[in-house]
């Protein structure tokens, strides 16, 4: 690796962009968690999942995102329950779409966004 820097500036460039990346994410995920309500925090990550694929369905448990959001499972569902009552998402066994992304942006506030700027400016 210390070769291939060495020959490749670039690549060290490319190292460095994803490190300064991956520090402003986990600064704002432990700035989220600390400060956001739950069903903020859902909505940070629903938003960073539809960031990741290709449609508006996901195939996310309850379980999973209890473990990504560091709650009760039960949590999560309150929080699907409130997302759903707002129009925002429809969520079904196993599975959710995101129905209005807007509102889950203005819904995470500051929690979202900044991470994702950082990765555009420095990864494009």
């Amino acid at each position: 690796m210390r070769d291939l820097i060495a020959s490749r500036p670039s690549v060290q460039r490319i190292l460095l962009h994803y490190v300064q990346v991956l520090a402003t994410q986990t600064a704002h995920t432990a700035l989220s968690n600390g400060q956001s309500k739950l069903e903020e925090r859902l909505a940070r990550w629903l938003l960073m999942c539809h960031d990741r694929i290709g449609g508006d369905e996901m195939e996310l448990t309850h379980d999973f995102l209890s473990i990504m959001l560091g709650v009760r499972r039960a949590g999560v569902t309150v929080g699907t329950h409130l997302l759903e009552g707002k129009g925002m998402i429809r969520a079904t066994r196993g599975m959710i779409r995101i129905l209005d992304r807007e509102g889950l942006e203005e819904l995470a506030e500051a929690s979202y966004g900044v991470p994702e700027r950082e990765y555009e400016r420095l990864m494009g």
